[in-house]
């Protein structure tokens, strides 16, 4: 069932001709969008809208369109995809979470890098770091898993640079 949406007044349809804004043209461009945020510790990464975005779950991906039910979820490490028409935005996330809420998809990562920045050197590399970590204990060995995990995923985002 949808919710009629009601016709606008003389009042505001004269106020959006006549004055337009930034806000009110954001209005009209969203419409139909998913707005995607992407925030690292250490900066605001992205704030851009498109027609849909790809998350990299823990267990798979997800597709979100604009009028999403509301959603809470684990990222895993993998490619962020952006779509707007023919056009994509990639980028490589270190897990973290994502909320869909509103036609907004707000991602908190500790590291998000453009995809054209990972390379298969540094998905190497990546992987024998986690290789170099010890498995002593139980703490270590859920170290090691993560950065293996890590470094597969940029293999992944690297892959795709290639192809």
């Amino acid at each position: 069932m949808t919710t009629p949406v009601p016709e606008p007044t003389i009042g505001e349809a004269a106020y959006r001709t006549l004055l337009p804004s930034e806000a009110t043209e954001l209005d009209e461009l969203e419409h139909g969008k998913v707005r995607c945020t992407v925030v690292t510790p250490e900066r605001a990464v992205l704030d851009a809208i498109c027609d849909m975005v790809v998350l990299p779950l823990y267990d798979g991906e997800l597709g979100v369109l604009a009028g999403r039910a509301p959603f809470v979820g684990q990222l895993g490490p993998g490619e962020l995809r952006l779509k707007t028409g023919e056009v994509s935005a990639r980028f490589f996330v270190d897990g973290g979470f994502a909320q869909v809420r509103n036609d907004v998809v707000n991602v908190l990562t500790p590291k998000a890098i453009p995809a054209k920045d990972v390379t298969a050197e540094k998905a190497q590399a990546a992987r024998a770091e986690a290789e170099a970590i010890a498995g002593t204990d139980e703490v270590s060995r859920t170290n090691r898993a993560r950065a293996l995990d890590r470094a597969r995923g940029m293999a992944k985002v690297a892959a795709k640079n290639t192809a």
